[in-house]
């Protein structure tokens, strides 16, 4: 029990340690981490004027006017009235700071909440509220913000309740359209339904959904507020003499800007880098708030898979000369934090001409990263691959150039993913999206595109196809709209169709059609199809040969008829059980016990060991191959299941 607590705890502490924290991908953008520590030097010294050996910033010298810098108890010199540039330099960036935050909370406070009750509320309330910004939005904002201050009297406080006014709109604006979409979504009207009111549906339900964007708006508009107060007092209208803050400051310098340029540079040398430093801060808090940063990514994807494989390994050569695809010894890795996920750990897998090959496993096997995988889309980062190789037609896919590997996507290899309507692009016809996807690849006229894509349609049998080519995928069922995929994915020469689950989403009938048309076209064009899948049945109607995934490794592969007749694997036999078999109603359908393990913290041995009735000591000791015991039927077990055996 202590080693099994032991185990638990180390568990525990790597995952909490592998994915990296807020501070860790803020340091890591070097521009974000660089505009923090400017702005923390600029606000501890702010912070520190009351205690810092400076003079009085108000007091005037007329005997030590205009001393350069560097001079004598006077290291940024002083202004034409004596006073000390260094001591209002820091007390006015004191007053600038907090007027910029002051302003930026106040509009933040107001432009949300208004944003929020008008997104959510919307009718009659969204549009009197928001007929109210656009009329605040019809001035220019600094035009508006001079009449305010004009209106109040020149003073700093008015001057920050202006700039606030004028900011309000666009907090409104952004947070309204955030709120707008949020209100019509399902856990809206769960919440509804549990008896909340719609003031604690507003605070509790949207709200925190909309806080990164209201942390973002705010974080890139601190820099502007200062920006805009400094230019108010620039102008007069804000700090006024002898209260110091940067507007004022370089607003008095430029009278003398040429016989004495310090004065103005001073302050505008602090207003540049405390914009720039807001800014650069800000946009690492964007980052930071990206799911997929959150997620471990600590840049954004690349439109190719990494591949670092090891150089001084040798680079599997491709099978027999008949296989159109040979995927040999493929690893593909993602690294997360200091964790490392093996999400393939060197899969074999072949297709020839025409042939259908079934993949089949639980969600996590690694179905879908080794379909991804061939044809370099898993992100990167975190993705890459580090071993292994992927023929088609004999060449290797990882050495091939990007060019490369753009013509023969949608080319040679085509995808059809499981939720057509996330495929298609929502704002774009389906006839455009064929006529873009045929000229990607073949130089046709406009005219000759949208002929063959009329062709198309009708080769996936959508009815009326001429006059589907103008619509929207929103207006397609389901199956119509996988439909379209089909004929994307067949809209050019193509050799290889990879499926990912493309009728897990669709109701049976729409199903067996769409296994039916995939049947039909790869026997009438030759074409092979690498199906992913966690339905035996499905596999039993449209695969000649199948590979069960487990953990990222193939666990056993054969014929379609040898493994739903002969399973030799224990997971092979437990997945056939969870099938329902028509006819018979009385048959015990046994789910498999426990999960898969994480491929994060692979144990020795077998990966199924733990779930496995016929686990042995053996099982766990070292890494087992795949024993093929003919050219096509192969297991991964060193108790494998004869025919006769019951598990």
């Amino acid at each position: 029990m202590t080693a099994v607590a032991d185990s638990t705890v180390k568990t525990k502490s790597r995952s909490k340690s592998s994915r990296p924290g807020t501070i860790a991908l803020l340091l890591n953008n070097t521009l974000a981490a660089t505009g923090l520590a400017l702005l923390v030097l600029v606000c501890l010294i702010a912070l520190a004027a009351p205690i810092l050996p400076l003079p009085d910033p108000d007091v005037t010298a007329p005997a030590q006017r205009l001393l350069p810098p560097l001079s004598p108890d006077h290291l940024l010199g002083t202004d034409h009235l004596g006073r000390d540039l260094l001591s209002r330099l820091v007390w006015g960036t004191r007053v600038s700071l907090a007027v910029g935050l002051s302003a930026t909370f106040i509009a933040a406070f107001f432009g949300s909440l208004i944003g929020l009750v008008a997104g959510y509320a919307g009718g009659r309330v969204d549009n009197v509220l928001m007929r109210g910004i656009d009329m605040v939005m019809a001035f220019p904002y600094i035009l508006l913000a001079l009449a305010i201050v004009a209106v109040l009297g020149p003073g700093l406080l008015n001057a920050l309740y202006a700039i606030a006014l004028v900011n309000i709109p666009f907090f409104a604006r952004n947070i309204r359209g955030v709120a707008l979409g949020l209100a019509r979504r399902e856990f809206v009207d769960a919440a509804r339904l549990s008896g909340k009111t719609p003031i604690q549906i507003l605070f509790t339900e949207i709200l925190p959904n909309v806080m990164p964007v209201i942390v973002v708006t705010m974080s890139t508009t601190v820099g502007w507020m200062i920006l805009e107060t400094a230019g108010l007092s620039f102008l007069g209208l804000g700090a006024q003499p002898p209260q110091a803050d940067l507007g004022s400051m370089l607003g008095e310098g430029r009278k003398i800007l040429f016989t004495a340029p310090h004065v103005s540079i001073v302050p505008g040398l602090m207003i540049f880098v405390l914009v720039m430093s807001i800014n650069l801060f800000g946009d690492g808090i964007r980052d930071v708030l990206d799911p997929r940063l959150r997620a471990g990514s600590l840049t954004r994807p690349v439109a190719r898979t990494a591949v670092t494989r090891d150089p001084g390994k040798p680079v599997p050569a491709p099978g027999a000369e008949d296989r159109l695809l040979d995927i040999r010894g493929m690893k593909t890795e993602f690294q997360i934090g200091s964790s490392i996920y093996k999400a393939v750990g060197g899969v074999d897998l072949h297709l020839k001409e025409g042939e259908c090959l079934g993949v089949v496993g639980e969600s996590g096997s690694g179905k879908s990263v080794t379909a991804m995988s061939v044809m370099g889309m898993v992100p990167t980062p975190p993705g890459r691959i580090v071993e292994g190789a992927a023929y088609l037609d004999g060449e290797d896919l990882f050495a091939a150039s990007d060019q490369r590997i753009r013509d023969l996507r949608g080319g040679s290899v085509a995808y059809v993913f499981q939720d057509p309507l996330s495929t298609l692009h929502p704002l774009f016809s389906i006839g455009h999206q064929l006529v873009e996807a045929i000229q990607a690849h073949q130089s046709l006229t406009k005219s000759q595109a949208q002929e063959r894509a009329v062709e198309l349609l009708s080769l996936v049998r959508i009815p009326n196809p001429k006059d589907r080519l103008s619509a929207y995928p929103h207006e397609l069922s389901g199956g119509m709209r996988q439909r379209v995929c089909i004929a994307m994915a067949l809209a050019n020469q193509t050799k290889v169709i990879i499926a990912d689950e493309p009728t897990t989403a669709l109701d049976v009938t729409v199903q067996s059609q769409i296994l039916s048309l995939l049947n039909r076209l790869r026997r009438e064009r030759n074409a092979a199809i690498l199906f992913i899948t966690h339905d035996f049945g499905v596999v039993s109607a449209l695969c000649d040969r199948v590979a069960v995934m487990y953990a990222g490794r193939i666990v056993e592969t054969g014929t379609t008829e040898e493994v739903l007749n002969s399973p030799q694997h224990p997971y092979t036999a437990k997945l056939i059980e969870c099938v329902p078999v028509l006819g018979e109603p009385d048959r015990r359908l046994d789910a498999i016990e426990g999960r898969p393990p994480l491929v994060n913290n692979l144990p020795d041995g077998c990966a199924f060991a733990d779930r496995c009735p016929r686990v042995q000591a053996a099982c766990r000791t070292a890494d087992i191959d795949l024993v093929m015991s003919t050219p096509e039927r192969g297991v991964r077990c060193l108790f494998p299941l004869k025919e006769d055996t019951k598990i």
